[in-house]
């Protein structure tokens, strides 16, 4: 059963999306906020028409409405979308805000969890290298693969996990890692890696052409080597789940660890990632520490097509050095987001996070 999440008019293009995906699937619609059905444990597929802003007011009621039951409020469930835009906007920013909301209330995604189609379609252009097809059948195609991938989607939980956490802060000073060590100290019965990714060490992806690429990671190797080649991506590729650990840098990921992300493009050209899951420990000076977990989410679960679990990211607030030891309640929070981070991948116990 697909519990279809579908607020508003359709135009065709998104109307031709959601037949093929749902074609000989039990399907429930929900169309706006009114009576909307319990969406614990289900699978939830979003299908999202944009209006020219890049807004689409139906869904934010429907968001609205199922975040007042609570945090749980979509615990258990697996979700993925199709997103139409008149023009060639907004599609990923949409995608990650409703992503990053849904997880906030318990849902997990995927990866590889958007079929978004822009105005013209030419989002698809990369993909007619590889098909025989118009833009408008690979449109369609993609939209079937989604929805068969989760409609069979079950994970496999890991009774010892390979853990690594990916930072590039000072030891001393940086209010995030602090926070990450508290963490740690409560994580169990997993194998835990750490590597610190310093000054220089990651140059950024230099953007080889994609033969070049393919051929360079099938030999587990990268036009760079360093650092990356010899760490990094053998851990990333040896890892169960790896955790983010990303202060806020102008409401934005640091650059060494964005450099990281760009660069893994050349195991991506080797292995998939679904069965990889991400978290993050986010902490801000101010403000604005959801930017950050959507970029994440945005670059690992959306393109990259790691799994992202329910409540992938702790994210707190202190700007001066240390002051996250202060913070209320922060080693209880600290304990959980460990817990969180075990029940989402361990054979388990419920969530309690």
């Amino acid at each position: 059963m697909i519990y279809l999440i579908m607020p508003g008019k359709n135009s065709q293009q998104l109307s031709a999306m959601v037949d093929v995906a749902v074609k000989g699937i039990d399907t429930t619609i929900v169309k706006n906020a009114i009576d909307i059905p319990d969406l614990k444990n289900k699978k939830i597929l979003f299908a999202v028409e944009l209006n020219d802003i890049g807004y689409n007011i139906g869904l934010l009621e429907i968001l609205n409405t199922i975040s007042k039951r609570g945090n749980k409020a979509l615990q258990g469930s697996t979700a993925g979308l199709l997103i139409h835009s008149d023009n060639e906007l907004y599609t990923k920013s949409v995608a990650k805000s409703i992503i990053f909301a849904a997880n906030q209330l318990g849902c997990n995604f995927l990866g590889h969890p958007l079929v978004e189609a822009t105005g013209s379609l030419n989002n698809f252009l990369t993909w007619q290298k590889s098909y025989s097809m118009s833009l408008e059948e690979i449109s369609l195609m993609r939209s079937k693969l989604l929805c068969e991938r989760l409609s069979n989607y079950s994970f496999e939980p890991i009774k010892h996990p390979k853990v690594i956490a990916l930072h590039s802060s000072s030891k001393t000073t940086s209010n995030t890692l602090m926070l990450w060590h508290m963490i740690k100290e409560h994580l169990k019965d997993c194998d835990l890696e750490e590597l610190h990714v310093e000054n220089g060490t990651v140059l950024d992806c230099i953007g080889c052409p994609y033969n070049t690429c393919k051929h360079l990671g099938m030999r587990n190797s990268c036009y760079y080597g360093g650092m990356m080649v010899k760490e990094i991506l053998p851990a990333i590729e040896k890892a169960d789940v790896i955790v983010w650990v990303c202060p806020n840098y102008n409401d934005s990921i640091s650059a060494n660890l964005m450099a990281v992300i760009n660069r893994l493009t050349a195991l991506y050209r080797k292995i998939k990632f679904y069965d990889k899951t991400i978290f993050s420990v986010i902490v801000s000076g101010n403000s604005g520490s959801d930017a950050v977990a959507q970029q994440l989410i945005s670059a690992l679960n959306v393109n990259k097509g790691f799994r992202l679990p329910p409540y992938f990211s702790i994210m707190e607030t202190a700007n001066d050095p240390a002051v996250i030891l202060s913070v209320d309640s922060i080693e209880k929070k600290a304990s959980a987001f460990a817990d969180n981070i075990m029940s989402s991948i361990k054979p388990s116990s419920s969530n309690t996070y």
